[in-house]
């Protein structure tokens, strides 16, 4: 089963990152494969079963939605109530006391998240539709925190983030062996680039890119859905 491939390399992805260090200006370091395990199970067993046309694969989870819930761009909203995901959620080994853990009690909404899955819920209708074609990852599965500061791993020092690529290059590869895509489609500019180094040479895998969703984003601001759709339209991955 896909499923399970997928659930296996997500393990081996946790614990790989887990035995990571990162030195300041990182202050804490949350992964959600650990301690929000049991809903991130389930978010890939219930939608990662089969082939897949198309991958979307995110940087890595943000501070009120992956981070919460351990599902990819996990606005608690569109988690709950459209992808119908639930759980408990426990803790980070060591809690950022500025960006506490709250999972499906989180009252903040990530925008980015919300912007995502409301575009595939307002052209598909019911889950089982959007992802009997698609599917969402995040390239790295850790949150970065300097203080209350949200840090992305393209801002870390070379030296740390060449073991972390490294891991997570590997287990983008085990997902889309899995899932034969025809399309690997980054959101944002550095998901694109790294996913197309690390699946560089796959036969058959096409790769493009949609603007980030985030609102700190001017151009997503703009209208985000309407220029993700645009932007899929012109490549040939959605129709018109």
């Amino acid at each position: 089963m896909t499923a399970r491939i997928l659930i296996d390399a997500a393990r081996e992805l946790s614990a790989a990152v887990d035995a990571l260090p990162f030195a300041p200006p990182v202050t804490h370091v949350y992964n959600p494969l650990d301690y929000a395990w049991e809903v991130h199970q389930r978010y890939l067993e219930r939608y990662g079963d089969g082939r897949r046309r198309v991958v979307f694969v995110g940087m890595n989870p943000g501070p009120f939605g992956m981070a919460q819930i351990g599902v990819p761009f996990g606005e608690i909203a569109s988690a709950r109530d459209w992808l119908g995901l639930e759980g408990p959620v426990g803790q980070p080994l060591i809690v950022n006391p500025k960006r506490p853990v709250e999972g499906f009690a989180c009252a903040r909404s990530e925008v980015s998240g919300q912007r995502l899955w409301g575009l595939f819920r307002a052209r598909y209708g019911a889950p089982e539709a959007f992802f009997a074609e698609h599917f969402v990852a995040n390239y790295c599965p850790l949150v970065f925190f300097e203080g209350g500061r949200n840090l992305t791993p393209d801002k870390l020092p070379v030296a740390e983030q060449r073991p972390l690529l490294a891991a997570c290059d590997a287990h983008l590869r085990i997902l889309v062996g899995a899932l034969q895509p025809e399309w690997v489609i980054g959101i944002g500019n550095w998901a694109e680039k790294r996913a197309s180094e690390a699946l560089a040479g796959l036969p058959g895998v096409k790769f493009g890119r949609v603007l980030h969703p985030s609102p700190a984003s001017p151009a997503a601001n703009r209208g985000w859905a309407e220029a993700a759709t645009r932007q899929l339209t012109e490549l040939g991955v959605w129709r018109s």
